[in-house]
């Protein structure tokens, strides 16, 4: 098995080249399931190394195998999501986006470059370690019904079969040079609600004559946030806290100064880690809607798209990845992480296998490159695709049985 101090070695030789592969992949960003020429730029770069893959899963998917010795002894997972997010970016970076109103402001081109850096690494050193390494890039991570979910159903778990996986995610809260990891529950299932409040439209002026939609949208999401997030709303039978977030971030309704809708549409997410609760939340939401609307006799719908469960790391997994990642960073650069109400598909894998999901640190020295994700300036330091690039390729060469 190759030591640390060698895939240090080699982390450090390929950075400058994942460095370009990562301003690539920043400068031509697409959508989800749109990751045509991004799939053709990463087939070429495993080609370019005699890396084995097959593409077309779920559209623009690859999926690469490396085998070192006794390949059929164990299989691990790595899996890297390619798409990028409807944003402008703001940044005078040469690298910055050229394709406008879309950006890699989730860091999914840090991910990408990171797994192509640590197959680079397992390929050179397959001759040091046992089983073997499937490579997964994924399309439509940020989009239901997630691009890991596709794969999975055409059978990236099998043939052969994974034992486990291992992703990693960018955190602009942490120093580069740091991973972080959580064993047991650490995200959260997500669920999309569009609420649609039909009222009685009309002339504003003439009350007696309409009913305001608005106003009944309005009186929903009060009882809504009233209901599952005001705090101390939601214990467990042990009066524990129940984590939950039932949030609306989208109301339209298209009337104008003088003129009542006749009807106003809501868009938001349900969030929570526990599946008989995430069953609870949708009945009581129905029970809202129809209540309130009764009230004021009108009718409306309340629609949920199922989206993805709770992300949970194998505990003992996890336990042992953030062993190897002080071993090979440092102590003092592997922290524990807090749980989070964000999502993730990666979840999809994690209930099928036992699952590591951490995050590598992407903030520079004096506060730099602390943009968070999903915002127009998010960007990295780079020296974190070195880190990422080898932990990775150290995770996955110690994780065979």
């Amino acid at each position: 098995m190759p030591g640390a101090e060698k895939i240090k070695q080699l982390a450090s030789r390929y950075f400058k080249e994942v460095q370009a592969i990562r301003h690539h992949l920043h400068s031509h960003p697409e959508l989800s399931f749109k990751e045509f020429r991004t799939s053709d730029y990463i087939a070429a770069q495993l080609q370019a190394k005699g890396i084995a893959f097959t593409r077309g899963h779920a559209g623009t998917g690859i999926v690469a195998t490396i085998q070192g010795q006794d390949p059929a002894r164990d299989v691990v997972l790595l899996r890297a999501d390619m798409d990028a997010l409807p944003i402008q970016e703001k940044s005078t970076a040469a690298y910055a986006s050229c394709v406008p109103g879309v950006m890699h402001a989730c860091g999914h081109d840090v991910h990408s470059a990171c797994m192509l850096g640590a197959a680079f690494i397992l390929n050179e050193t397959k001759n040091d370690w046992q089983g073997t390494v499937k490579i997964m890039f994924q399309p439509g991570e940020e989009v239901l019904p997630g691009g890991a979910s596709l794969m999975i159903k055409e059978g990236v778990l099998h043939n052969p079969e994974v034992s486990k996986a291992l992703a990693l995610h960018v955190y602009p809260s942490m120093p580069a040079g740091r991973a972080g990891f959580r064993p047991g529950m650490y995200m959260a299932s997500t669920d999309e609600l569009y609420i649609t409040v039909n009222g009685k439209g009309g002339h504003a002026a003439m009350p007696a004559d309409y009913i305001n939609p608005l106003l009944i949208a309005s009186e929903l999401l009060l009882k809504i946030n009233d209901t599952f997030m005001k705090p101390g709303a939601l214990k467990g039978t042990a009066g524990e806290t129940i984590p939950t977030v039932v949030a609306f971030g989208k109301i339209e309704g298209r009337g104008a100064t003088n003129v009542v809708p006749q009807t106003v549409e809501l868009a938001g997410t349900m969030r929570t880690m526990n599946e008989d609760w995430r069953a609870e939340i949708k009945r009581r939401l129905a029970d809202i809607v129809k209540n309130v609307s009764d009230q004021y006799g009108i009718e409306s719908q309340l629609r949920i798209e199922h989206g993805y469960p709770f992300l949970v790391n194998n505990e003992p997994f996890t336990d042992s990845c953030s062993a190897l990642a002080q071993q090979y960073l440092g102590r003092e650069n592997v922290e524990d992480l807090p749980l989070r109400m964000t999502a993730e598909d990666f979840a999809f894998i994690t209930q099928q296998v036992p699952s590591c999901f951490f995050r590598l640190g992407t903030a520079g020295p004096d506060n730099t490159f602390r943009s968070g994700v999903h915002t127009p300036t998010f960007d990295i330091h780079e020296t974190a695709l070195e880190t990422g690039m080898g932990l990775m390729a150290w995770l996955a060469v110690n994780a065979v049985k």
